[in-house]
């Protein structure tokens, strides 16, 4: 079961089919769906807002490539490339799959292209000073099809208004909802909050 592309996104589609591939293989269905989904999402966003749509949904295909990595994996991978974890990341490991996903892009893949790679590495935690591709694969991510999370229609509408507001709505979200159930909130979406809601 895959979403239903149209336009550019079946071109997309069949463009990067060796990718799609690989992500079949590495996830999860749901997971797999989920990766198409924010694609599909990724690159509505980017035609809306004039970003670049074939990085968006590269990107947006690729966010969670790691993502159903076994936590070892996970480790192994940033013991590879000399990636180390601060105090937060150690702790949420909600969040290794995208530091482990830019890694996997950039030096299994040879996909180098900063812009993806950074794209995926923010798309858990966001950060301070986003490009335009950043924001829209984080909040492609909040609204993809397949979302279904006490709120999301009102996220969805909030990114057809403007990507500010849609930020702003999104990273608000994160960081009561991180608080609410007492969990560390990485200093990258503290600062990103900070430069959006000031």
């Amino acid at each position: 079961m895959e979403p239903i592309f149209i336009g550019k996104g079946i071109e997309y589609r069949k463009e990067f089919e060796n990718y799609v591939q690989i992500l079949k293989e590495r996830l999860t269905e749901k997971r797999f769906y989920h990766s198409l989904a924010v694609a599909k999402e990724a690159l509505r966003l980017a035609e809306k807002y004039g970003c670049d749509a074939k990085k968006a949904f590269l990107a947006g295909l690729l966010h969670d490539i790691c993502k159903d990595d076994d936590p070892n994996l996970q480790l192994q991978l940033f013991g590879e490339f000399g990636i180390i974890l601060d105090t937060v990341e150690k702790k949420a490991r909600k969040l290794w799959h995208a530091i482990a996903g830019a890694a996997y892009i950039k030096e299994k893949l040879l996909l180098n292209d900063e812009e993806i790679i950074s794209a995926v590495r923010y798309h858990t935690t966001a950060r301070k000073g986003m490009s335009l591709l950043e924001k829209i694969l984080y909040l492609a991510d909040f609204t993809s099809e397949d979302r279904d999370y006490d709120g999301v229609d009102d996220m969805r509408r909030a990114v057809d208004v403007s990507l500010e507001h849609a930020m702003r709505e999104a990273l608000i979200f994160t960081v009561v909802d991180l608080t609410e159930k007492g969990m560390p909130v990485h200093s990258d979406t503290m600062e990103a909050y900070r430069e959006i809601v000031k």
